[in-house]
Parts: structure tokens; sequence; C-alpha cells
């Protein structure tokens, strides 16, 4: 019986874990959930898997869900602590750690997860794009697994050999991340000058939170992915192509050198990497619907428009760049996904805000995590300002 901590369990990715979870009471435990502010359906949670742990980000919200998991005579002790967050990744009860919070605020859970040898089910990009060499050396050093969740890293993961040493000793020749295109593929530069928030978030395949929804119209969710799997399969940048697929049914694939293309194909739900990641190398039960070939009318392929979604171009600067360039990105990203949100400017002052701040921040070089969120905080509040 496993022991899993879900942090952030009331998003997308943290109910569809749990939904893995339900097929299999046999083989997993929910130890601790985590979440932000929705303390109604953490109760529920609470309710249904009785775990050791829950942590509320909201001190007076986990006075009141505290006071409902007594009367519902429920042993589940509340946490509100920031501190709580690395004490539950690091805790000795734990095998698996689900890392779903949105944000640079995983990063902390996720590397004390790897300081600890746990194995992460890492659905936060932005651990790795931000802290990706201090991340993989904790995961080195203290034989921890790095498992990824993200469908397309996903895809890449099982269409590589388990336990392989490098990528040029498989043979591999490039890694291929497939991009549905968002719901502007086909949008005219003139008139995503203009788009809302309102029409960003709605992805025409997935069901995402709001801020990976701006990131997937904008193409920076790409771009994230492109960075994060530069540091999870040790590639070199030239490794790593994007495609755009608008029918999200092949997820990504790896090129061999002897021209093979090995392909990982599903229909668009993230019980399916989920699932994977929880039993890898072997299979479980995922709940997903499964693939009808005879429904398919045709797949698609085509080169990504770095014109329209300057964002993509700009992570494979902060690549180039390294040192602290990544961080910075995420770090600006954010906080102008933020503000597109709040209706507080336009689609393209999101790229604007994020090339800004990486030529403001050029010469930084975090080398420890507290570097890193040092860097994060001075980048938000130039962000801000």
């Amino acid at each position: 019986m496993k022991q899993v901590a879900i942090f952030g369990s009331t998003g997308s990715i943290g109910k569809s874990t749990l939904d893995v979870l339900r097929l299999h009471l046999d083989k997993f435990k929910v130890f601790a959930l985590t979440g932000h502010s929705n303390h109604k359906l953490l109760f529920e949670q609470c309710r249904e898997f009785k775990p050791a742990h829950v942590y509320i980000s909201n001190p007076s919200l986990a006075c009141e869900l505290a006071a409902w998991l007594r009367d519902a005579q429920l042993a589940t002790e509340v946490l509100s602590s920031t501190n709580d967050l690395a004490s539950i990744a690091s805790h000795p009860a734990v095998d698996i750690i689900m890392s779903a919070i949105v944000g640079s605020a995983g990063l902390i859970p996720t590397y004390q997860a790897a300081k600890h040898g746990k194995r992460i089910l890492l659905a936060n990009k932005e651990s790795l794009v931000a802290g990706g060499s201090i991340i993989n050396q904790a995961v080195k050093e203290n034989h921890a697994q790095l498992i990824p969740v993200d469908s397309e890293h996903s895809a890449i993961y099982q269409a590589l050999p388990f336990g392989y040493s490098s990528l040029d000793d498989i043979g591999v020749e490039k890694i291929i991340l497939t991009a549905s295109g968002g719901p502007f593929l086909n949008t005219p530069y003139d008139k995503l000058q203009h788009v809302t928030a309102g029409e960003a978030v709605k992805h025409p395949n997935w069901s995402m939170g709001q801020k990976i929804s701006v990131d997937s119209s904008t193409l920076m969710n790409k771009g994230l992915e492109v960075i994060e799997a530069y540091w999870l399969f040790n590639a070199r940048i030239e490794q790593i192509e994007v495609v755009v697929h608008p029918q999200s049914i092949i997820h990504s694939m790896v090129q061999y050198q002897d021209s093979s293309i090995i392909a990982q194909l599903g229909s668009p739900d993230m019980k399916t990497p989920i699932a994977y990641a929880l039993s890898a190398p072997q299979r479980i039960e995922s709940g997903s619907s499964r693939l009808d070939f005879t429904k398919l009318s045709s797949l698609t392929f085509t080169t990504p428009d770095t014109k329209r979604f300057p964002c993509l171009a700009l992570a494979w600067e902060g690549l180039r760049r390294g040192g602290g360039s990544c961080a910075v990105l995420n770090a600006a990203n954010e906080i102008a996904v933020a503000k597109f949100l709040a209706g507080k400017h336009g689609f393209y002052d999101i790229p604007q805000m994020i090339e800004s701040a990486m030529n403001q921040f050029a010469s930084s070089s975090p080398h420890t995590i507290e570097e890193i969120l040092e860097l994060d905080y001075e980048v938000r509040d130039y962000c801000q300002a």
C-alpha cells in the first residue's frame, strides 16, 4: 500500500489523480491533500479519502475546515503554515507525491520530495523551468524518481526504454513535442491583439485551470514544456522540436537515429499519464476512454508560428541564455498572465513583459533554491510595478 500526498488536490490534475486512486484503493492510500482556498472541496475530499493531513494556505479557512472535520468526527490534521508543505513532502510515511500546485509555489515541495528520495509525479512544470539543475541534482543524489505527468512528457517517457542512461546511448535523434495550438491556432495576428481572457481560457481539447489555459493560448505552455523536456531527459537544445497537432491524439514522439519514430497516442485525458506515473513501469486502469481509430477523420501537423506566438520563441531564448533566464521567464509569465486574466493588459502585453524582465535580469545566475526564490520575488516585484 503506497502512501500518496497530493499537492494541489482541488485543481484539475489533483481531482483527476483522485479519480485514478479511487479505482485502486487496494494499492494506494491518500496521506495528505493540499489546496489554496477551496476549503469546501477539500472537506469533501477528506470525507471520502480520510487523509492524515490536509493543508490549506488561508489560515481563517483552515479554522473553518478544522471545525467541519471535527463535526464529521474525522481525525485529519489541518495545516496552514507554508513550512507545512515541505514537511508533508519530506514525511517518512510518504512514498509518492503528486506535484500539481500551479506556478513556482510548487518548487519547495518538489525539491523536498527529491531530497528525501520520493517518487515525484511532476505536473508542476515550473519546478524544472525555474530550478531544473538543482532539482535534477537532488533527484540523482537521493535516488528519487521524477516521472512526468504532462501528457507530452509522459508520452516521451513512455516512448523511451525504462531506466535508460542517456538519449545518445539509446540512439535518440530528437524529441518531438506536440502542441494543440490552443484556442487561437487560426486567429490572425491583428485579431489576436484584441482577444479577451474569456476567449483565451476556452481550450478546444483539454479541461484545465485558467493560468495553464492562457499559457496554452500564447503557446507559453509549450515553451515551458520545451524547458522541462531539456531537464527531464537531459537533452540538448537542438534535440527538442515542437509541432502543432490540433487533434491532441499523438501526445508526443521520439525519433531515433535509424529514422524510426515511436509515438504515444490516446484520448486527451490526464488520467492516462497520471495512472502511468503512479505505477510505471507497470500499467493500471486509468478510467480514461479508449481511442477509437475508426472515428478519427485526420491527424494534421504544422510548424508553430512564433510571430503570432512569440512566447514559444522566448522559451527557446531562455534556454540559450542559461543562468537564471528561465526562472525569470517563468515568474514574469505568471504575473503577466494574472494581469491579462484581470483585464489589466492585452494578449501581446504578456510576451512584452516577459522579454522586458529577461533583459532586466539578464545577469542573474542563482545556484540554490533560496536564490531562485529570491530572484522569483524580485522579478514579480519588477513586473507588478
